[in-house]
């Protein structure tokens, strides 16, 4: 039996369209980077805002913390120029956020000579800190 190149080309795309539909190509975001059940967020505010320098410490600072066991996920940033808005607050300088498999892993981290270590030699540099943690619902 010979087959044309166009009903290969129909067969083929009936094939992909079965598979596509039936999940089988669709890959889930949620299996590939699940999100952490606990996000830590951390508002840090320079007492020295014009100092570069002392924002280089304060990032590098909070970068470190990624090697304790029990973080997940880190991201470190800054205020972003996004629209200014009323519900949006960019007044902090440094941003940290953290992600936990759970209650227990954070507590870990709380107390770990690793975190301990970064409060005791950065926390001369902020004026101010705020934190946000958050568990995820199902």
């Amino acid at each position: 039996m010979t087959t044309t190149r166009r009903e290969f080309l129909t067969a083929s795309a009936i094939a992909g369209a079965a598979l596509a539909s039936s999940g089988a190509l669709a890959k889930s975001t949620t299996a590939i980077n699940p999100m952490p059940k606990l996000l830590h967020h951390v508002f840090f505010w320079l007492k020295n805002p014009e100092s570069k320098e002392d924002l280089a410490k304060l990032i590098a600072g909070v970068k470190s913390l990624a090697a304790i066991e029990t973080v997940r996920s880190i991201h470190v940033g800054v205020p972003a120029s996004t629209e200014k808005r009323e519900v949006v607050d960019n007044s902090y300088h440094v941003s940290e956020l953290l992600g936990f498999d759970d209650v227990a892993g954070q507590d870990i981290y709380q107390v770990h000579p690793l975190h301990k270590k970064f409060v005791d030699e950065h926390q001369h540099l902020w004026s101010k800190v705020v934190v946000y943690d958050a568990l995820a619902v199902d």
